[in-house]
């Protein structure tokens, strides 16, 4: 296949490298690429990956704040307790529990609603519901992980990707480095797991199409700190703007904010100028549950929408992460989702191996698909289900939203249901 970017360095003129087949070559190496690394080395499956920043120096220990990547961001992730399960699972729990806060409450409301619900830890008598961590430390602890790897990671930062073509036998993948522009390099691998983002790469490449909803949102994110102690309790207050989520970090009184706003309003919070008209207008549509908003660190802002690949294997090639599916924030279930597509991949790609069999083998790549659906549309469903559902102002409408946060409360095995799904353990 020849690209654009190609047609712009003719072959000619260009100094190709060919690297040596690998089994499992991944392209992107954000949360959800260097994760799957580590699964699959675990299983002994050599992987090579490719990811097109350029990560922070490596430190000679984990102390002290964590590095920026484009991936290892100013947001924080909840991770469910089936995410923290397989954290615990890969050795990484001891380093991540660091900069993570147990979530052991949860309270649902609505701004100007009569409705409340609310979750807790011990009557569902489970530790907690999951974990809150910061971006950054999850990506430096990962990011550590697969450096010391190195006999069953090959790990290549600074590449950008512009080409990817297979064959019955092998996918090749062609990219050049940011410091060597004159320069193209090749990698062959059994198989490709493209996890390079919602605009991947790989899948355009792939002719896959898309199946996308614009919310008309952008997530407001921000660490912020309050004159009450968060208690270990986590908040999703539904605004007529959309959905406002305030969760527990490490330090009494540090919270996550994300906040959904309208397309076109984020940029009078964006600033630091604007610091105390952002915590007057989070205070207003917060409420006072959580005491007085007192600081705010930078905030930063995203577009959302819901992304969801037409297909998300082709030949040797499948799509993971965000590649496959980018779904609103609402409820904390897109990276948990991602987590848990890693782990059934790695599952077969480890059976396949130990029978010796071809791990890019399509006919297993639509297997994995296939057992993969009912989670994914689940998911998907509930999550946009919820956004919509909570931005119709329709007066019925609310107030049947309102009675069902009541009913929520005493129907008998609600709960348990909701926490199950909510925590990843039933799929």
């Amino acid at each position: 296949m020849i690209t654009p970017d190609m047609l712009a360095h003719p072959m000619d003129q260009l100094s190709v490298t060919n690297d040596s087949q690998t089994p499992v070559l991944i392209v992107g190496g954000g949360m959800v690429g260097l994760t799957l690394a580590l699964m699959l080395a675990q299983q002994s499956i050599r992987v090579r990956l490719l990811e097109a920043a350029t990560y922070p120096a490596q430190a000679p220990d984990q102390n002290g704040p964590a590095a920026y990547h484009p991936s290892f961001d100013g947001r924080n992730t909840a991770l469910s307790r089936r995410t923290v399960q397989i954290y615990q699972q890969l050795g990484l729990w001891q380093a991540l529990s660091q900069y993570a806060t147990p979530i052991l409450q949860v309270a649902i409301s609505e701004q100007g609603g009569f409705g409340k619900a609310s979750l807790k830890a011990n009557e569902e008598q489970v530790e907690s519901f999951g974990q809150v961590i910061e971006n950054a430390w999850l990506g430096r602890v990962l990011l550590n992980a697969v450096r010391q790897q190195a006999n069953w990671i090959e790990l290549h930062d600074g590449v950008r990707i512009i080409g990817l073509q297979q064959d019955s036998q092998s996918v090749t993948v062609r990219g050049q480095r940011a410091a060597d522009s004159a320069s193209l390099y090749q990698w062959q691998a059994s198989l490709v797991i493209a996890a390079d983002g919602r605009d991947s790469y790989c899948r355009q490449a792939l002719g896959i199409g898309i199946d996308q909803h614009d919310y008309e949102q952008v997530a407001l994110v921000a660490t912020v700190k309050t004159s009450q102690p968060h208690a270990q309790q986590a908040f999703e207050r539904f605004t007529p703007d959309g959905p406002l989520a305030l969760l527990p970090l490490v330090g009494d009184v540090r919270r996550s904010v994300v906040w959904t706003v309208k397309a076109g309003t984020e940029q009078q919070w964006l600033g630091a100028d604007n610091d105390t008209a952002f915590l007057a207008a989070l205070q207003q549509a917060f409420g006072g549950r959580a005491g007085e908003f007192l600081q705010t660190g930078p905030r930063s802002s995203y577009p959302l929408s819901q992304i969801v690949a037409q297909s998300q294997v082709s030949g040797r090639v499948v799509l993971m992460g965000n590649a496959a599916h980018t779904l609103h924030p609402v409820a904390g279930q897109g990276f948990n989702l991602c987590i848990r597509d890693a782990l059934v991949l790695t599952r077969m790609l480890a059976l396949q191996q130990k029978n010796h069999q071809d791990l890019g083998e399509t006919a297993l790549l639509k297997r994995y698909e296939s057992e993969r659906q009912t989670d994914q549309q689940r998911v998907m469903r509930f999550c946009d289900s919820v956004v919509r559902g909570f931005s119709n102002h329709h007066p019925i409408l609310k107030l049947a939203r309102n009675t069902g946060l009541l009913a929520f409360d005493w129907i008998p095995g609600i709960k348990p249901l909701v926490a199950t799904y909510a925590m990843g353990l039933k799929v």
